[in-house]
């Protein structure tokens, strides 16, 4: 009888279980990545919206929020000054802007 122990093909599952680590942490890292992309884009959006809606009203804030990828969700006017909130995929981004003068 051969009681000589074989490590042969030991490496296999080993290399099988850092492929799936790796995978794992590829997948959660674009995830974040995309999160940081919609806030930021939700920040743009927001300022952009802003500022066009102290001259033009609603629509023109709808119109750049769109133009940036967002929705307004909150529109406030009042004595010159405007704050919009918008909303880019999850993320959600307030700004304010004051009619200048």
């Amino acid at each position: 009888m051969d009681t000589q122990r074989s490590d042969r093909g030991q490496v296999s599952p080993l290399v099988a279980v850092l492929v799936v680590i790796a995978a794992v942490a590829s997948l959660a890292l674009a995830e974040l990545g995309s999160g940081t992309n919609d806030r930021a884009r939700a920040r743009t959006a927001a300022d952009a919206a802003a500022l066009a809606g102290v001259d033009g009203g609603r629509a023109a804030a709808d119109a750049l929020a769109a133009a940036n990828h967002g929705v307004v969700e909150r529109f406030v006017a009042s004595g010159g000054a405007t704050e919009v909130t918008v909303r880019v995929g999850d993320s959600r981004a307030t700004s304010r802007a004051r009619r200048g003068g």
